[in-house]
C-alpha cells in the first residue's frame, strides 16, 4: 500500500512540476533574450511573495518527486531495504528541500 501511495505522490508531483518547469524555462529565456543582468533579475524578484510561492511550490514538489525516485533506485540498484530505505528517502527529500528553500529565500527575500 505504501508503494502505491508513493507512486501516486510521485505522479502528482510530476503533474504539478510540468507547468512550473515550463513557466520557469519561459522566464529564463525571456530574461536571457532581454539581456537582463543578475542584478536586474534579483531586483525584480526581491520581496516578491508571488515568486516566493511559485519557486517554493516548485522545490517542495521537486524534493518529494526526486526523493521517491531515488528511493526506487536505492532499492533496485543498491539493495537498501526496510526502515533504512525510508530513512534514506526522508534524508534525501529533506536535504533537497533545505537546499532549494535556501536558494528561494536568497532570491526572494535575502
Amino acid at each position: 500500500m505504501l508503494d502505491l501511495r508513493l507512486y501516486m505522490l510521485q505522479r502528482i508531483t510530476a503533474l504539478l512540476m510540468a507547468p512550473l518547469v515550463l513557466v520557469h524555462l519561459i522566464i529564463m529565456i525571456y530574461a536571457i533574450q532581454g539581456g537582463l543582468s543578475t542584478a536586474e533579475i534579483l531586483g525584480r524578484t526581491q520581496g516578491s511573495l508571488i515568486w516566493f510561492l511559485f519557486y517554493g511550490t516548485f522545490i517542495i514538489a521537486a524534493a518529494i518527486h526526486s526523493a521517491i525516485g531515488l528511493r526506487t533506485i536505492a532499492f533496485e540498484w543498491i539493495g537498501i531495504k526496510g526502515p533504512l530505505l525510508t530513512v534514506f528517502m526522508l534524508a534525501v527529500g529533506l536535504t533537497l528541500f533545505l537546499l532549494g528553500a535556501r536558494a528561494v529565500w536568497a532570491v526572494t527575500y535575502a
